[in-house]
């Protein structure tokens, strides 16, 4: 006989597993937007079938080992949310239950020593990029090594772009029209820097001065969404005392630290912190979402020719955030730009943080398959609003041996504002 969930069981997070957990209905809308069960296939791998699975964890009537085979395949992307009928808040039950859960199980030695070589790396820009660059060496030797760090420098790529880094203030050109903070993220300031410029170009332009506050770290939802409830707190109190009140907007241009950003009042439940993350939460928002609300851009200069653009929707910007028209709408105001649409835009590539390490045969799986949808739309490029994605997708497209590069949002904007800047 199963018992009822105690809300109050499974500490300050137990009230809203357990709302999630009473919403789901069991109507199956969920599974043809599930990634993993479509590569899968089994219902214990669809959001239904799990969230029964952690039903009866938390119940009590089924030991933890006997879900974990099934939940730690969920990506975390969402998909499910704006699927569901009835409204159930999945991600206010994946990311709590894996952080109630981490204490109670036990990890192979190969799985803790993962852990902890992204925790002490990814999050931490100076030490990603010397681990970045050993990388580069060590991967001749990388049939040798277990599957999980064969990944790991796969995905690296041959050559590190060139270190950037950012002023405390960019003044706003022309006339002022805002005032932004702007989170510059951990792994993204190594891979693709690049972005963050292009960025503050794109908001400098349009009458907006940005602020990079200089003690922002890791937003935290690498932490939180691998179930390292302890990280996700020193990273996200960290944030909300670096960033200044005194500003329209906290700026982010990646969807899952924007995606994190917004989660700092569950991950703060419970604490002195938790108004104070409430506050700063509302204040975030996606680059995009901004120069939406900005109104008239400054005009774009006509290039004089067709670009086909191929937009891919990055989960934790437009399942978790909701925001899908407006990256689109900025690219379609670039005179000459074509939009493409990709085939089942909605399913997950499979980038997810760190589920390529994790998951590898999934995360191929779905890179696979997003890439080839990629190519037909035979487009110039593809542009994402995700450094993760963008990995994901440039590693796949290669593997398929194409061509075709993959920008951010900002940079195709960017790029287009200084086409005829002579």
């Amino acid at each position: 006989m199963l018992h009822e969930i105690d809300p109050e069981q499974h500490g300050p997070l137990g009230p809203e597993m357990a709302a999630a957990v009473s919403t789901c209905v069991h109507c199956g809308f969920c599974l043809a937007a599930c990634p993993t069960y479509k590569v899968l296939g089994q219902e214990a791998d669809s959001p239904r079938g799990r969230i029964v699975l952690m039903k009866e964890v938390l119940e009590g009537s089924l030991p933890l080992e006997s879900a974990l085979p099934h939940l730690d395949p969920c990506l975390g992307c969402l998909a499910c949310e704006p699927a569901c009928p009835s409204g159930v808040a999945y991600r206010d039950l994946i990311s709590p239950f894996r952080s109630n859960a981490e204490s109670q199980r036990s990890r192979s030695v190969g799985d803790r020593f993962k852990r902890l070589l992204t925790r002490m790396t990814l999050p931490y820009p100076r030490r990603f990029r010397m681990a970045a660059q050993t990388g580069r060496f060590v991967k001749p030797l990388a049939r040798w090594l277990p599957s999980g760090l064969r990944v790991m420098l796969g995905l690296l790529p041959d050559r590190l772009p060139e270190r950037q880094t950012w002023k405390a203030v960019y003044p706003a050109i022309g006339k002022k029209r805002g005032r932004v903070a702007l989170l510059t993220g951990c792994a993204q300031s190594v891979l693709e820097p690049d972005i963050n410029t292009a960025t503050i170009e794109v908001l400098n332009r349009n009458g907006v001065e940005v602020v990079v506050p200089q003690n922002q770290g890791c937003c935290g939802a690498l932490s939180w969404h691998v179930g390292d409830l302890n990280r996700a707190r020193k990273f996200a109190r960290s944030n909300v005392a670096a960033f200044p009140q005194d500003v329209d907007a906290v700026v982010t241009n990646a969807a899952g630290c924007g995606s994190g950003m917004h989660e700092y009042p569950q991950i703060l439940k419970g604490t002195a912190d938790e108004a104070a993350a409430k506050e700063f939460a509302d204040n975030v928002c996606d680059v995009s979402v901004y120069l939406t609300r900005l109104g008239e851009l400054e005009p774009l200069p006509d290039r004089g020719r067709t670009l086909r653009v191929a937009y891919h929707d990055a989960c934790h910007l437009s399942n978790a955030q909701g925001v899908r028209s407006q990256p689109r709408s900025l690219l379609q105001a670039i005179p000459g730009v074509e939009l493409c649409e990709i085939a089942d835009a909605h399913l997950c590539c499979g980038s997810a943080g760190t589920y390529n390490i994790d998951q590898p045969e999934v995360a191929n799986a779905l890179g696979s398959e997003k890439a080839e949808n990629i190519i037909r739309t035979n487009a110039d490029l593809v542009a994402s609003g995700n450094i993760g994605c963008m990995t994901q997708l440039k590693t796949h497209l290669a593997k398929c041996n194409s061509s075709m590069s993959v920008s951010h949002t900002m940079q195709v904007l960017r790029d287009a504002y200084c086409e005829n800047d002579g």
